[in-house]
């Protein structure tokens, strides 16, 4: 079994990455500044359900595989890196959009429309889940990261998928929590963010973090 000791060691690793700035971060603070609490939650669980996969597949050997395959894992590295890039554009033409109504109607009053986010329908639970599972399973420097770090506190002859699904749900639960303060910061600021102009910025900044995201994906070693 697994000592108290490494589990330690695993809580404090993956707590330092999950308090890490970065894409999911990006992707969940935006969903929940526009006002889509439902879909923020879903994106935060399909996240974490991407998580859950990776560290089952990395327990039953399927990820060392990937990491082994040069071509299955160039497959997935482009095809992640195409969707960050069309995700993060596509906020990026939007604001341009909404800048160019503005001009035309002459009024800057009229809310931004964010991409896969119009009208209510679109803040559903599973319209987030889809987009965080995507977003964490085209991602194969997740899977990298697993079959590095997982195998290590796993000990020798032990059974290696509920061990392995034991120490990720350790990452799951402290990604939860996480989440759950970043999509309470975001309604301490709904009043300033409920703003044209601050939505605006956010799809922005986001798109852009997504769209470097994707292209630094795409452009690594």
């Amino acid at each position: 079994m697994i000592t108290l000791g490494a589990m330690g060691t695993f809580t404090l690793v993956v707590g330092l990455l999950t308090l890490t700035p970065g894409l999911d971060t990006a992707l969940i603070l935006r969903t929940a500044a526009l006002g889509h609490r439902r879909r923020a939650w879903g994106v935060v669980l399909g996240i974490q359900s991407g998580t859950l996969v990776w560290g089952a597949f990395t327990s039953l050997g399927v990820t060392a595989l990937l990491t082994a395959s040069h071509l299955a894992y160039e497959v997935l590295r482009w095809a992640g890196a195409a969707y960050l890039v069309w995700m993060g554009a596509r906020m990026l033409l939007n604001t341009l959009r909404d800048r160019w109504s503005q001009a035309v109607s002459g009024s800057s009053a009229a809310a931004p429309t964010a991409p896969g986010f119009a009208g209510a329908a679109a803040n559903t639970l599973a319209g987030g889940w889809r987009q965080g599972a995507l977003t964490n399973l085209l991602n194969p420097k997740v899977g990298a990261f697993y079959v590095a770090l997982l195998p290590q506190f796993i000990p020798a002859g032990a059974p290696h998928l509920p061990l392995g699904l034991l120490l990720t749900s350790v990452h799951v639960t402290l990604g939860l929590a996480w989440s759950a303060v970043l999509i309470a910061f975001t309604r301490m600021l709904r009043d300033w963010l409920r703003k044209p102009r601050a939505q605006q910025l956010l799809d922005r900044v986001t798109g852009t973090l997504i769209v470097g995201f994707g292209l630094r994906l795409a452009l690594a070693d």
